[in-house]
């Protein structure tokens, strides 16, 4: 992302995982957020478009970024596990790099949307997850879990009203049962081409509630 971003390499459940640290300027963070990449076998990787306007509206924030590659993705060891595998990948590196006694928050992009819903699903209702940010969700695909109740008003939605990966009408499926709002971007597809810069700027409007 920037010059200051660092290269890390954690061990996890299927072998080494490499990832990029990225900290705001002075080097002090507020917390620290985790962010999941999209679909391993459709070119998802750290390095996405998403990830890195993810990674850079949190530290402009005033928060350190650590973006990762699943198993078997890039220098990541092991093979796609189908979701299953990814999340003891994306639950690792919470134990790895989130302090007992700061924020922390998990993001993430379409497949990394799901992987982080389900997460959150097995963290435990102690800790100190202050936001949670879905982008371009894939519940069409995945069985995405339903965000606890009391993480309503910590958690962004976001999704284009042209996406034709994962339909919007599956997102709104998911999220009308729990009365869980989300916030579409007229003529947006899922990448969100050109609607970079709003990206981050509701990410950020959300962080600073």
């Amino acid at each position: 992302m920037n010059s200051a971003t660092q290269t890390m390499q954690l061990q996890g459940p299927a072998g080494i995982l490499e990832g990029l640290c990225d900290v705001p300027e002075g080097g002090a963070f507020k917390g620290t957020v985790v962010i999941s990449h999209p679909h391993p076998l459709f070119g998802g990787t750290m390095q996405n478009k998403v990830v890195q306007t993810l990674a850079k509206a949190f530290v402009q924030n005033g928060w350190r970024a650590i973006r990762f590659n699943f198993r078997g993705v890039g220098a990541s060891e092991g093979a796609y596990d189908e979701g299953r595998g990814e999340v003891d990948d994306l639950i690792s590196m919470i134990e790895a790099t989130c302090e007992a006694a700061q924020p922390m928050a998990l993001a993430g992009f379409s497949f990394g949307a799901y992987v982080t819903s389900q997460a959150v699903a097995r963290l435990s209702p102690s800790n100190n997850l202050e936001k949670l940010v879905f982008i371009g969700t894939a519940a069409s695909r995945f069985q995405v879990a339903p965000v606890p109740a009391e993480l309503h008003d910590k958690t962004l939605v976001v999704h284009g009203e042209l996406d034709d990966t994962v339909p919007l009408a599956s997102v709104l499926d998911w999220a009308r049962p729990q009365s869980l709002p989300v916030t579409v971007i007229p003529g947006v597809e899922h990448f969100f081409h050109g609607q970079l810069p709003l990206l981050r700027t509701l990410i950020s409007r959300h962080l600073r509630t």
